[in-house]
C-alpha cells in the first residue's frame, strides 16, 4: 500500500533525510520518502504492515523533528 502524507510545521533536509533512513529500515517498508519543500511524507509498506509502519513512522518524526507533525 502506498500513501501520501501531509506535514505540518517545519522541516529541514538533514531531518527528512535522516527520517526517511530510519523509516526504511523498518519491517515492511518498500519506500519511503520526505519532502521538505512541499512538506510531504510519502510511505510505501506492505498490506498487512502499514498500519505499524506508519505509527512507528509517526514516532520516529516527533523523535528526530519535534516541530514537524504528520497529518494522517
Amino acid at each position: 500500500m502506498k500513501r501520501n502524507i501531509k506535514l505540518g510545521g517545519e522541516i529541514c533536509a538533514n531531518c527528512a533525510s535522516k527520517i526517511e533512513s530510519q523509516i526504511a529500515k523498518l519491517d515492511g517498508v518498500n519506500d519511503v520518502r520526505v519532502n521538505a519543500m512541499t512538506l510531504k511524507f510519502t510511505l510505501d509498506a506492505d498490506d498487512d504492515k502499514f498500519d505499524d509502519a506508519l505509527a512507528q513512522s509517526i514516532k520516529i518524526f516527533g523523535r528526530v523533528e519535534p516541530d514537524c507533525e504528520v497529518l494522517a
